[in-house]
């Protein structure tokens, strides 16, 4: 079938069009750098010509509270518009564990809007959330860092690898719409101020990680279980420390 990916050459998207690719299926990859911008509509109903499967694995520049949600409301309006247009039969779309537990962060309020554009617009849908994956601790520890010392909640997180989380939206996007969310997460448990300690100190990074029960999280404030998915997640196999030392070589 033919798929068209929307971010896809970014650091999920090349995977997942990679991996759809080796499967059989046509994995067309959809950015601006392919001449498709789901912002201005530019290129949209051409690579969505004969698309059975639209895959949103995009994300916002700016993580600024309006930026973010001026993003994701007119690309995913421009997107279900055009694939409705299209006559795609399955929208999938890359979200975060948590995302409804997180509502005071303006990123992961526009998360929630988009979701809620795509299950209001009458294409069969799937969303995957997934949890943060290992390459976002770099960005987890930059956010909360000031000066030399990063501040961060000792609450519950189970970080995933992004191949995995490729594999698990490259299975959701050749199946039937689930008409929900799906969860993928890594398969250990950590406190997330002890995972970032155990990055930076891989890196050796001298900046220093301070344990605060209130130190936000992209603007939210975090309960124990905030970043955890449910009983039903699909828990995917590559351990942190086995990825760590595949950076370190």
């Amino acid at each position: 079938m033919k798929v068209v990916v929307i971010g896809g050459t970014g650091l999920i998207g090349s995977k997942l069009v990679a991996k759809l690719n080796e499967h059989g299926h046509e994995a067309v990859p959809a950015a601006p750098n392919t001449g498709v911008n789901t912002l201005t509509g530019e290129g949209l109903a051409e690579v969505l010509t004969g698309a059975s499967v639209v895959v949103d694995v995009s994300n916002s520049p700016s993580f600024e509270d309006d930026a973010v949600m001026e993003f994701f409301r007119t690309s995913t309006t421009n997107l279900l518009k055009a694939e409705a247009n299209a006559g795609v039969t399955h929208h999938v779309a890359l979200s975060v564990v948590g995302t409804e537990r997180l509502q005071e962060s303006g990123y992961f309020r526009a998360k929630q809007m988009q979701e809620g554009l795509i299950k209001d617009s009458g294409i069969p849908y799937s969303i995957v959330h997934a949890t943060q994956f290992f390459e976002f601790m770099k960005g987890i520890a930059e956010a909360a860092t000031d000066g030399d010392t990063v501040r961060l909640a000792p609450v519950k997180i189970r970080p995933v690898f992004s191949d995995d989380v490729a594999a698990a939206v490259g299975r959701t996007a050749v199946g039937t719409p689930v008409g929900g969310v799906v969860e993928v997460a890594g398969p250990e448990e950590f406190r997330l101020d002890e995972l970032i300690r155990k990055g930076l100190a891989a890196k050796k990074d001298p900046r220093q990680v301070v344990t605060d029960v209130h130190a936000p999280y992209f603007g939210a404030e975090l309960q124990e279980t905030t970043l955890l998915p449910g009983p039903d997640a699909h828990i995917a196999e590559t351990r942190f420390a086995d990825w760590l030392a595949q950076q370190q070589r």
